[in-house]
């Protein structure tokens, strides 16, 4: 697309309102543009309209109107998590009209250079963690994007001393044009959000728009022990930095000794960076890491290699890896009773979040898992259910399969909680059937490898609903 201040005094539709929504829909407004608002949800399920229309932005609710896309509108921003397959955007298709998402408006009015930070699993975590480090380190990070805060209203009034550190949906990418991090990072690939992009070739092409539009001197920052991401290298235009569990690379950043040819968890590992001349220096003991899971440890590789390009010094990062305590919903301890703790892990919406959790315990665990069924068949899961899992309780669309890939694990205690009275009830149902089959020294876990929507708004409110029957227990 064209800088936005091109479209004063032309047509253009916001559609889906939300935070995003809002702010782009301000932003456009303040520009001179003729905005329209879009949203198929009834009126009063959309509070931001009120605060639009107190500014002379039309806003429509409660369906899309027929001529509401037409040949003079120049410009459709979408919610990012309306599809493409949405009847005003197939008809903005057809008449040639640009349609992108908020982040890349967002992109053209930051003055701020942007650090973008996208993958299946880790972002929220790495993209706080990252915030962290920067301001520990007397840089000015402002933490934004899909963690939060709409991009559209960080960026304003950020100047070019500030950092836009950035968490980035696939889905938000999917939407872009011009759009360039000058530090880009691909945490890792699972498979996940088919529902919305059809196939994993659509899903990949998306996430790696964070580095198609990068230049020499930008940096694209990658899992290198990720096949997915390592086959992008060859296409980057910015420098390569890439980070290890499993290899000690000739430049970047990795685990010594690596986690793939020695899984001796006793092993005194350490975070390693080796520079450009091969000169090597220890960042920090692994075990000395401030949040439990070696997927953490994954990505607070990733956090060393986004704050070491952004001028972070090698000798600044040990202190707030050390201090950080994690994001709530990922991996979180709640609360330990009678010997066991409670971990919440409810943001773990794939199979591969799920497994990254597992893989995190030497304990026994009971597993609270299921969701909203996008059409996978849960196989991943089968080595690591076989492997540490002692009882599992399931609940949501998927309980029935994933059931099945628990019984060839060979898991004998597989519970299926129905859905009764309402979704609250049933995880704490769940949690209560958990608890009765635990014993000293279990780990239960809520990692459901699904997303929520099937019986929750959100996986927060799934996380909040299982902490809060945690502590009911006792």
């Amino acid at each position: 697309m064209n800088h936005p201040d091109t479209y004063k005094g032309k047509q253009v539709v916001v559609l889906g309102l939300a935070k995003s929504g809002l702010q782009v829909a301000k932003v456009l407004h303040q520009i001179g543009a003729i905005v329209k608002v879009n949203d198929k949800k009834d009126r009063d399920q959309c509070p931001e309209a009120s605060e639009l229309d107190s500014l002379g932005i039309p806003v429509i609710c409660g369906g899309h109107p027929d001529d509401l896309i037409h040949a003079g509108i120049s410009l459709v921003v979408k919610n990012p998590g309306i599809p493409y397959s949405a009847p005003p955007l197939l008809k903005a298709k057809e008449l040639g009209i640009e349609i992108v998402t908020e982040v890349e408006i967002a992109y053209y009015l930051s003055e701020a250079p942007i650090i973008g930070i996208t993958g299946s699993n880790g972002k929220t975590t790495t993209t706080t963690w990252v915030g962290e480090i920067l301001h520990s380190a007397g840089l000015s990070p402002i933490v934004a994007g899909n963690i939060g805060v709409p991009l559209c209203e960080a960026v304003q009034g950020a100047t070019e001393q500030e950092w836009m550190v950035v968490e980035l949906s696939s889905f938000q990418l999917k939407g872009t044009e011009q759009f360039r991090p000058r530090i880009g990072c691909l945490l890792n690939i699972a498979e996940t959000h088919l529902d919305y992009h059809g196939d994993m070739e659509d899903y990949i092409t998306s996430k790696a728009n964070i580095f198609v539009n990068q230049q020499e001197g930008d940096t694209a920052i990658l899992n290198w022990d990720d096949p997915t991401c390592r086959n992008l290298a060859p296409l980057l235009k910015g420098k390569l930095f890439p980070f290890s569990m499993n290899e000690e690379l000739q430049e970047g950043i990795f685990v010594s000794p690596p986690f793939i040819t020695n899984t001796d968890d006793s092993l005194e590992r350490s975070i390693i960076y080796r520079d450009e001349n091969g000169i090597m220096k220890k960042i920090i003991p692994v075990e000395d890491i401030g949040i439990k899971g070696r997927f953490n440890v994954e990505n607070a590789l990733a956090a060393c290699a986004i704050a070491i390009s952004a001028g972070v010094s090698i000798e600044q990062l040990a202190a707030p890896l050390s201090s950080f305590q994690g994001v709530e919903h990922r991996l979180e301890f709640v609360k330990e009773i009678d010997g066991s703790p409670y971990y919440n892990n409810s943001k773990a919406t794939n199979s591969k979040a799920t497994i990254m959790a597992l893989t995190s315990f030497k304990e026994p665990i009971i597993l609270i898992a299921g969701g909203l069924d996008r059409g996978s068949d849960y196989m991943e899961l089968l080595p690591v259910l076989k492997d540490g899992v002692k009882a599992i309780i399931l609940f949501g669309e998927t309980k029935e399969k994933i059931a099945k890939v628990a019984k060839l694990a060979g898991i004998k205690t597989i519970s299926l909680v129905d859905t009764v009275e309402d979704a609250a009830t049933t995880l704490n149902i769940a949690v209560k059937e958990a608890a009765s089959l635990t014993q000293k020294g279990d780990i239960v876990l809520l990692s459901p490898a699904c997303a929520s929507w099937d019986m929750f708004t959100s996986y927060e409110v799934r996380g909040s609903i299982f902490k809060e029957a945690v502590h009911n227990l006792k």
